[in-house]
């Protein structure tokens, strides 16, 4: 599998990550010999990075990545986060060295390659949304994460790009970070693309250009948009993340794309993660799967290289008409 250059951190990252998380939900879902044999094919396939959470199960996933890697010989990159608590607000910078000791016990090691921010970011706290202030004060999220780097426990820290744009654009054009993992998929590609007018959705315009420009390695997520983009088969486990909510609505617009490219070469996955890969500021893709079928389907769809630029032209007008809808 390709590698990219993952920012200004020394990492040469495979072209797809697998992530741990609940929508995918294989680490959390499957048997452990599944698990295993997933494990297995991802880093027999040359997948070098795996991406987690505490909040993926309740440490589940951060425990069973824990003991799969005891079983492996490979050594993959680790990336795990913090989510700030929302409750409380009060000492930050112990929230962090607590959640990320916390974290290493569950994957029985003694550092992470890369520890990142897990709220939203906003301009004021509103429930789990953390307001941008706190990145910056004494005592708060940056001077957190990077005692948590001074202690050996992460060699770089990152942040998620969700929430309102104008805060996560200040993260990201503060330099304090690292990576930043940032929404992007064919239904919204508004981080990394330019939209038209005619187009409805929640906008992360200039996301991605602020990332290259102050060389931030991104790490794009919800490439399948929940699964709405990957399959026609529901699981229940189709949250969305942005403001587009209507599940009904979103699979129109999904319907839309497949139709304007018209390619049976490539199954709807695998065309997502094509899309994902032509974008050439985008580090690495996160692959959140569900069962082994699912693994080997998304690593075809990666070693596939990306979309072509008349794929690509097609999708624009697709979008010129917003999906459709107008």
């Amino acid at each position: 599998m390709r590698t990219r250059r993952l920012g200004k951190t020394e990492i040469k990252v495979s072209e797809l990550v697998l992530g741990g998380g609940y929508v995918g939900g294989l680490l959390l879902h499957q048997d452990d010999e599944t698990k295993r044999l997933a494990i297995r094919h991802a880093m027999e396939e040359g997948i070098n990075f795996i991406d987690t959470a505490p909040s993926y199960g309740d440490g589940e996933s951060e425990r069973a990545i824990g003991w799969l890697l005891q079983e492996v010989e490979e050594t993959p990159y680790i990336s795990t986060k913090v989510a700030i608590d929302a409750a409380t607000r009060n000492d930050l910078v112990g929230q962090i060295e607590s959640s990320i000791h916390d974290s290493l016990a569950r994957l029985q090691r003694n550092s992470v390659d890369l520890l990142q921010l897990h709220n939203r970011l906003g301009a004021e706290d509103d429930g789990p949304t953390l307001a941008v202030k706190h990145l910056f004060a004494k005592r708060g999220v940056i001077e957190g994460l990077e005692n948590a780097r001074s202690q050996g426990l992460t060699k770089y820290i990152g942040l998620t790009a969700l929430g309102e744009i104008e805060p996560c654009r200040t993260a990201i054009e503060s330099d304090a970070f690292d990576t930043a993992q940032v929404y992007y998929n064919l239904l919204n590609p508004s981080a990394g693309h330019q939209m038209p007018r005619a187009w409805v959705g929640q906008t992360f315009a200039g996301l991605i250009d602020s990332c290259r420009t102050h060389d931030v390695g991104v790490m794009n997520i919800r490439v399948f948009a929940a699964g709405i983009l990957a399959t026609n088969v529901r699981t229940g486990r189709e949250i969305p993340i942005t403001s587009e909510q209507d599940l009904s609505i979103e699979q129109c617009r999904s319907d839309a794309i497949f139709a304007a490219l018209n390619d049976d070469n490539y199954t709807q996955a695998q065309t997502a993660i094509r899309f994902a890969l032509a974008h050439e500021d985008i580090s690495c893709v996160l692959v959140g799967v569900a069962d082994i079928d699912q693994l080997q389907e998304a690593i075809a769809g990666g070693l596939s290289g990306p979309l072509p630029k008349s794929s690509i032209a097609n999708l624009q007008k697709v979008y010129d008409s917003n999906f459709g809808l107008m």
